[in-house]
């Protein structure tokens, strides 16, 4: 059960990833700090008081790059791989002490997959609101976005099996969007 457990939160924390990088390892770290989470031997490194002021300063810089206009474009390309591989280090942490193999294939796969999941819809959603309002939405998406990511990590922690949920909810969002924008684009004679 605590296999599971780990497993969803990590997942959990890589959708958040997804949307800000840093502020799911500051609630991990703080988590794991306060002796809630479990990480799995070889990542008791993100609970160190060096990793949670890093975290800190990260988040604190990361939250307040998205509000200069340009810039939060620039940074959401940037993120995407960045996100990735954050997602892959959190589900990793979290999934409990398993064979090497399973554990990173889990984590890379599932969360990786999350993290460029969620990722791909804040870059599709941020680009959108730069084209519709010439960038003056955008201080809005970056609220929203950074307040997603902190209730989803804070989710991932406590309540992970509704954090797994909130994130299949956005794959089902994006695929439903991404549907909708494809058969837009094809010109009339050709579908």
């Amino acid at each position: 059960m605590e296999f599971i457990f780990g497993t969803l939160m990590g997942i959990g924390l890589s959708a958040a990833c997804g949307f800000r990088v840093f502020v799911p390892f500051l609630v991990m770290s703080f988590s794991a700090k306060m002796s809630y989470v479990k990480l799995t031997p070889g990542f008791e490194w993100i609970a160190s008081d060096p990793a949670l002021a890093c975290f800190l300063i990260a988040t604190i810089a990361e939250i307040s790059a998205y509000y200069v206009p340009f810039v939060d474009n620039a940074l959401d390309t940037a993120a995407a791989p960045v996100a990735v591989v954050a997602g892959i280090i959190l589900t990793a942490s979290a999934v409990g002490d398993i064979s090497p193999f399973l554990k990173w294939t889990l984590a890379i796969i599932a969360g990786g997959g999350a993290a460029a999941t969620v990722q791909g819809l804040t870059t599709v959603t941020r680009l959108t609101s730069s084209v519709a309002t010439a960038g003056t939405g955008n201080p809005a998406v970056s609220t929203a976005e950074a307040a997603g990511s902190l209730t989803l990590s804070l989710v991932a922690i406590f309540l992970p099996v509704i954090a797994f949920v909130i994130f299949i909810v956005l794959i089902i969002y994006f695929i439903r969007k991404k549907t909708k924008v494809i058969p837009a684009a094809i010109p009339a004679e050709k579908q």
